[in-house]
């Protein structure tokens, strides 16, 4: 079976599992991104299902599923707004952390040990398939398939279901800024963290997503400002960018 997981990449993020929840350790970027991300999220669901933004859980009833959900960064906050989240990661060390920190959080989350693939074939089998939402955060540009990887999140994903997703663009400034400033001058990251050429662009991304009855309905930058030391939408997607598709088809 042909699979979307590189052995080099689970055993990379196995070996820094243990730092998911600290602020300060070697996921910070992802920590200051995350407020941003959160809020990006919780505004186009509650725009594409018309929800009641004013409620405390406004995604109740929603089905959403977090593919490579590390160590439940936005697992939990889609709890706490009333999804019935599944979580996956390829790598079993973040799924123990990830559960582990959300009992002590008193939440409940689906946590699975397995890949888009992986999952689309044990919920064939459950005869269980349908996520009303997949969040696909800082994942696609870690894979080894990429088309096979978008494939099973579309084929996962229900008839105008959404797909909110964030990625790297492979271009020269992404190289300098995310692989040299971000990993060897700056230290925001781990050496090795992102590999370059596995650097995903939006017109290759929008042609799978095509092909798997997936359209891009919005695309935009993301950019950090240092005096704030905060991330926002930008115009700009040389760097990192974010969008949602819908599943057009069934």
């Amino acid at each position: 079976m042909s699979s979307t997981i590189d052995p080099s990449e689970i055993e990379f993020f196995s070996k820094m599992a243990e730092e998911w929840w600290n602020p300060e350790g070697k996921f910070k970027p992802i920590h200051k991104w995350n407020p941003s991300r959160i809020e990006y999220i919780k505004e186009k669901i509650i725009d594409h299902y018309d929800l009641n933004a004013s409620s405390s859980k406004p995604f109740e009833n929603l089905i959403l599923l977090d593919v490579g959900c590390g160590g439940g960064l936005l697992s939990e906050p889609m709890a706490k707004f009333g999804a019935k989240v599944t979580g996956i990661d390829a790598a079993e060390k973040n799924i123990k952390i990830a559960s582990a920190h959300a009992m002590a959080s008193g939440l409940e989350i689906n946590y699975r040990h397995s890949t888009a693939e992986q999952l689309l074939k044990e919920l064939r089998t459950e005869n269980d398939i349908g996520f009303d939402i997949i969040l696909n955060m800082e994942v696609i540009e870690h894979v080894s398939d990429l088309n096979l990887f978008i494939e099973s999140c579309a084929m996962l994903l229900k008839k105008d279901g959404m797909m909110i997703f964030s990625t790297l663009n492979r271009t020269a400034v992404s190289y300098c800024l995310a692989i040299v400033g971000a990993e060897y001058i700056l230290g925001w990251l781990p050496k090795g963290t992102h590999d370059w050429k596995k650097f995903v662009t939006p017109s290759e991304l929008k042609i799978s997503f095509r092909s798997n009855d997936l359209k891009i309905e919005e695309l935009h930058g993301m950019k950090y400002n240092p005096i704030f030391d905060s991330w926002s939408l930008s115009e700009d997607t040389n760097v990192n960018y974010i969008g949602k598709a819908l599943k057009i088809n069934s």
